[in-house]
């Protein structure tokens, strides 16, 4: 029997989490980077992969990486920890940074050639259990959209503290 698609994330996700126990406060999840119709990876789009990985490759590099990144025919994946304390929830800069630099090379990738053209959606979800995911639609980003960090990295935020509400009332629950 084939794999599900809720059941190859969930699998996904704990490969992430086996890699790397959380810390106290801190649960797994997923940023995706995600068109709305058509491909986003190398073979449809190497002008915006190109800008990705000069763009990535002058990062300082760090042993304890706070992500993976995972690409798929749809678009990257981020796999990442979201620290969850009473004052909110937090993601490391180089996160927000990421996604960013995703979304960017995209569109200039676009005006240097690429033909995909189709917008972007930023997606975080994480794995309620094998059979469930949580998502939820961050923000959608034409290639002629201005990239504004600040408004990508609180509409993360938000989308994260209502998931993660909701992870509360599934544990209350069972």
């Amino acid at each position: 029997m084939p794999e599900t698609w809720p059941h190859e994330f969930a699998r996904r996700m704990s490969q992430y989490t086996l890699g790397r126990p959380a810390g106290e406060g801190q649960v797994a999840a997923s940023i995706k980077v995600r068109v709305t119709s058509g491909c986003f990876h190398r073979e449809h789009s190497p002008q915006a992969y190109r800008l990705l990985d000069d763009e990535v490759r002058l990062w300082p590099r760090n042993e304890e990486q706070q992500f993976d990144l995972v690409e798929h025919e749809s678009g990257p994946e981020i796999l990442v920890y979201v620290a969850v304390a009473t004052a909110g929830i937090t993601l490391a800069k180089s996160v927000i940074d990421l996604v960013v630099a995703i979304v960017k090379p995209r569109s200039d990738g676009i005006r240097k050639g690429d033909k995909p053209s189709d917008a972007l959606e930023v997606v975080v979800r994480r794995s309620i259990d094998e059979g469930r995911v949580d998502e939820e639609i961050v923000i959608r980003l034409g290639h002629l959209d201005r990239i504004d960090r600040a408004e990508v990295q609180g509409s993360i935020l938000r989308a994260l503290e209502r998931l993660l509400r909701e992870k509360g009332k599934h544990d209350r629950t069972g």
